[in-house]
């Protein structure tokens, strides 16, 4: 009695001995106070980690079973505005309203529908859009960045890498390649084929070739195009069968470098038209644009750059191209003549046999090869020793881009033989393959047709036309002022209206012919102002003929023994390229009396490492 009424009165009051917890519950109290701990991070994190997840053409935004679906936000990059339809889905309620989110009263509008339509809190709802508005801003700021595309690499197997080797090896290149044009499904148009499948292959280089397709509509121009990209790898081409005006310069950076930029009809580029000129002439394009600053949220500079080069493939029916675009480019016109149009309906026809059938399977199994022919070639320098010695026309101001797309014709006719050629390597690393003579033969025979066909002033179309015309007035057997009607020429030339009304006012333009009739009510007769007696007059790029290039050739080399080590103690002649003189400039490579070296070698004696 006495310790109890001590402990309620506190007198003489001692402290009970301490028993210690059992260890287990110690244990699971310190891992809950620790999960305690570690769950407020995780949340955090959690909850920084919610944003915008695309679906298809929509956004989704979800928060505790409450979905949320964002649409139109592709169409605010660019703007200060966050305007877009914004459907709020909980269970079986929802609410859909279009809404700027950067604009106070349109989100308090949404907040009081929502709550009335789907029962839930406006707090809550607040809450969410505040989240939403975030989410919406870094998923504007990500649209808006350019799209890096990632490289497609393909890894040849040993059999496939050791057939296109083979393939590339043997002798007769470019016989076989034509062959190849024709198994598969190519008929005609040898020429033009081989002038853009060489087109394509100047990807390779620092200054590639553009190519332009100009026919008539339903001539087969882009049946053309898709054939000849067929040929080269997935991977190397790009084609769009439009583009906007500023679509180019938001690519990723490397998008285009060393690749194929197809468009279908350059009437679909007609925007783009600008950034196709300087991609061509410059190599690359570079733009300057506000953006918004993610973490700031102010307006800034922003600076997008697309690298070259690349080659650019174009098709179109429109005879007046714009000239800035069409200087920079080849044109070639496809055959339109009645014995064309006779074999392509044969091979229509053959498609549908058995022996179609079978030259189907064989036609993939040559795409293939040549496809993995072209992942072969490689990026490398091409030296042209007989370049001083060449030739071109010097009339036009324009003929000195015309030079340049020659010279850029025969270096890569020597890009595709690269693995028939020694690869050398200068001093500081540079490797380049030689020009033979065998390449600039086939570059002279190519380029009187593609550039002189850019040197004259009438279209392709325009020239068939005229040439028409001529047959025409010898038919008729008119006098000294030979007329026709418009009608006497369609009956003649087989060509629709509209292409003969078209052609016929750019031969007046010229004043190549003159109306004489063709007022309301009467007939279409024009008369024609020139002799047709005389010969047509054709555009001259004024090509050195080889045979007397590889007898200048061998003049310069004239003291040379082919084997015998020259003064930098490597072996010279024997078709390689000249040992240096004393001065320590090679042969064929110093500079002309104007002052401009023919050669990136010069003042120094260059030693040559196979």
């Amino acid at each position: 009695m006495r310790s109890a009424r001590a402990g309620q009165t506190g007198v003489g009051w001692a402290p009970e001995p301490f028993v210690p917890a059992p260890y287990a519950e110690v244990q699971a109290q310190s891992s809950l106070l620790a999960a305690s701990v570690s769950s407020a991070p995780d949340a955090a994190k959690k909850e920084k980690a919610i944003g915008l997840e695309q679906r298809g053409d929509a956004w989704f935004f979800e928060v505790e079973g409450r979905e949320y679906r964002v649409a139109g936000l592709e169409k605010t990059v660019g703007t200060d505005a966050l305007k877009i339809a914004l459907r709020l889905r909980h269970g079986e309620r929802f609410h859909l309203d279009q809404v700027d989110l950067c604009r106070d009263m349109e989100r308090r509008r949404f907040v009081e529908r929502a709550a009335e339509e789907t029962g839930l809190t406006a707090d809550l709802l607040k809450r969410d859009l505040g989240k939403l508005l975030l989410a919406v801003e870094q998923a504007q700021t990500e649209l808006s960045k350019p799209q890096e595309q990632a490289g497609h690499v393909v890894t040849l197997t040993p059999e496939e890498r050791e057939a296109a080797l083979t393939w590339l090896r043997e002798p007769n290149l470019i016989g076989r390649l034509r062959a190849a044009f024709h198994q598969a499904g190519i008929i005609g148009e040898e020429s033009n084929t081989l002038v853009a499948y060489l087109a394509g292959v100047s990807r390779k280089l620092e200054r590639p070739l553009a190519i332009i397709i100009q026919s008539a509509s339903a001539a087969g121009k882009t049946t053309l195009m898709d054939a000849v990209l067929s040929f080269f790898p997935e991977e190397d081409r790009v084609k769009y069968s439009a583009m906007t005006g500023q679509s180019l310069y938001y690519l990723g950076e490397t998008s285009l470098k060393h690749k194929i930029l197809a468009v279908v009809e350059e009437a679909g580029a007609e925007k783009a038209s600008y950034a196709l000129k300087l991609l061509q002439s410059e190599g690359e394009l570079t733009i300057a644009s506000t953006g918004k600053d993610p973490a700031t949220g102010k307006m800034v500079t922003q600076e997008y750059h697309v690298e070259g080069p690349v080659m650019i493939f174009l098709t179109t029916t429109a005879i007046d191209l714009d000239e800035e675009l069409q200087n920079r480019c080849l044109t070639l016109a496809v055959d339109e003549s009645a014995e064309q149009t006779g074999r392509i309906h044969r091979l229509q026809r053959e498609r549908r046999t058995l022996a179609g059938l079978l030259a189907k399977v064989e036609r993939q199994d040559v795409l293939k090869k040549l496809r993995n022919a072209q992942r072969l070639l490689q990026t490398v320098d091409v030296l042209n020793p007989y370049a001083p010695s060449l030739t071109f026309a010097t009339a036009r101001t324009r003929n000195r881009r015309d030079h340049e797309k020659y010279l850029t014709l025969i270096d890569a006719i020597a890009l595709l033989h690269q693995h028939q050629r020694e690869t050398r390597t200068l001093p500081n690393g540079q490797r380049f393959i030689e020009v033979t003579l065998d390449d600039i033969a086939l570059a002279n025979e190519l380029a009187p047709e593609i550039l002189g066909r850019s040197l004259d002033e009438l279209p392709p179309q325009t020239r068939r036309l005229l040439g028409y015309i001529r047959e025409l007035v010898k038919k008729k057997q008119a006098g000294p002022a030979p007329t026709f009607s418009r009608k006497e020429l369609r009956d003649h030339c087989g060509w629709s209206l509209t292409q003969v009304r078209v052609h016929l006012e750019r031969l007046v333009e010229l004043e190549c012919l003159a109306i004489r009739h063709g007022r309301l009510g009467s007939q279409f007769v024009y008369e024609v102002l020139f002799d047709t007696g005389t010969t047509e007059a054709v555009a001259h790029v004024g090509l050195i003929d080889t045979a007397k290039l590889r007898h200048d050739y061998k003049t310069n080399l004239t003291g040379f023994i082919p084997g015998v080590a020259g003064q930098n103690g490597h072996l010279t002649g024997g078709g390689g390229t000249p040992p240096p003189a004393e001065n320590g400039t090679p042969a064929l490579l110093k500079s002309s009396p104007d002052g401009l070296t023919q050669s990136r070698i010069r003042g120094q004696a260059v030693q040559l490492a196979s």
